[in-house]
């Protein structure tokens, strides 16, 4: 599986529990700095980022992807958009949490979320 990782890095320990969680090793990281300017018009800025990505229109729609998104709002949501027109579908995303107690700050694998399933299910309910 591809992680295409626009926030901090990942350690060897989320990695471990990625694997463990969706029975299947990430093979690859592509980390994907976001630094984006706020003054500017957004929806360019995250085109280019994905650009960075470097995958084809064919491994867009066909590759295995975990996507852990930038934690800037705005900029996840474009991310979001981006990416499903891109894919066809909703993506996988990687959510980490506060490890409890930790000093200093450290974070852990919470989930995988599949969000094509959400919608899936969410159109249960129109």
């Amino acid at each position: 599986m591809l992680l295409l990782n626009f926030a901090h890095p990942l350690t060897p320990a989320h990695l471990t529990t990625l694997t463990d969680i969706l029975h299947q090793p990430i093979t690859t990281i592509r980390d994907i700095g976001v630094k984006l300017d706020t003054a500017q018009s957004l929806a360019p800025q995250m085109h280019a980022l994905v650009e960075q990505a470097g995958l084809s229109p064919q491994e867009w729609q066909t590759v295995p992807l975990l996507i852990n998104l930038p934690s800037l709002n705005y900029a996840a949501a474009l991310l979001l958009a981006e990416l499903h027109g891109r894919m066809g579908h909703w993506p996988a995303i990687l959510r980490l949490r506060p490890l409890v107690g930790s000093t200093p700050l450290l974070f852990e694998v919470a989930e995988v979320i599949n969000l094509q399933l959400l919608r899936d299910n969410a159109r249960s309910r129109r």
